[in-house]
């Protein structure tokens, strides 16, 4: 005789490991580092809107992520983490290097994904995207906690607000939207501003010298993207709309 009784699609099963997975992550920092509870809610807040973003996106609930994409997740829980504790500013402030050690940990997992995508032959559009936006989030969240902890001005959220800001101009010129070519110059770019935004959180670099290394990480992304711009423009324009 059949129960009746239907067990929740794969999909979602694996996204409500990683709000356990950012459960045991908020009892640890509790015991450890006397984590706020503001900063666990908003931490929870932030991945539950991360999950509900991944399943309004992914074609079938009922099949799995797969495993590239479950690494992608893990690093959402630690990204989550950090953005919850810009909700408890002066905790982050003292407690700065515990930030930059989960953001770094967020990153170095960034090329396992990838890795994993191609070992499994698991690669697709979905993962990509996915792993994209979480970096953006992540170096956005990067620079409001330099904001907070006075390291920096307003004008730091410009680096991560510049891939936003390039979304947004898709929407008025379309011909910016599209693949754009493997570029190695674009991952060193996207290396030495996350390592620098990751320097500036530590104690040990002061107000001066985070300006420095900013002012380098900014300057260097807004070539990039005028590269990016420059070249999509040459190759992405209608014919008919393209400047003399």
């Amino acid at each position: 005789m059949a129960s009746g009784r239907r067990s929740l699609p794969v999909a979602v099963l694996e996204l409500l490991a990683a709000l356990g997975m950012l459960l045991g992550l908020c009892a640890l920092g509790a015991t450890f580092v006397a984590l706020p509870g503001r900063a666990m809610w908003a931490a929870a807040g932030v991945l539950v809107a991360a999950c509900a973003l991944v399943l309004s996106r992914w074609p079938d609930p009922r099949t799995t992520l797969g495993p590239a994409n479950r690494v992608t997740l893990g690093r959402a829980v630690l990204v989550a983490l950090v953005a919850g504790t810009l909700a408890a500013p002066v905790w982050a402030q003292h407690h700065a290097a515990w930030v930059a050690v989960v953001a770094g940990i967020a990153l170095a997992l960034d090329g396992v994904d990838g890795w994993v995508a191609r070992r499994w032959r698991c690669a697709s559009a979905f993962g990509a995207r996915f792993d994209m936006e979480l970096d953006a989030f992540l170096i956005l969240v990067l620079c409001a906690h330099l904001l907070l902890m006075g390291k920096a001005g307003s004008w730091v959220l410009v680096i991560g607000a510049m891939r936003y800001g390039f979304v947004a101009a898709m929407r008025v010129w379309p011909w910016l939207d599209g693949p754009l070519p493997e570029s190695g110059r674009r991952k060193l770019v996207c290396v030495w501003q996350v390592a620098s935004l990751l320097l500036c959180l530590l104690p040990v670099v002061d107000a001066t010298s985070a300006a420095v290394l900013l002012a380098a990480a900014l300057g260097l992304l807004a070539w990039s993207f005028a590269v990016d711009v420059r070249w999509r423009y040459v190759n992405g324009r209608p014919e008919g709309k393209r400047g003399g």
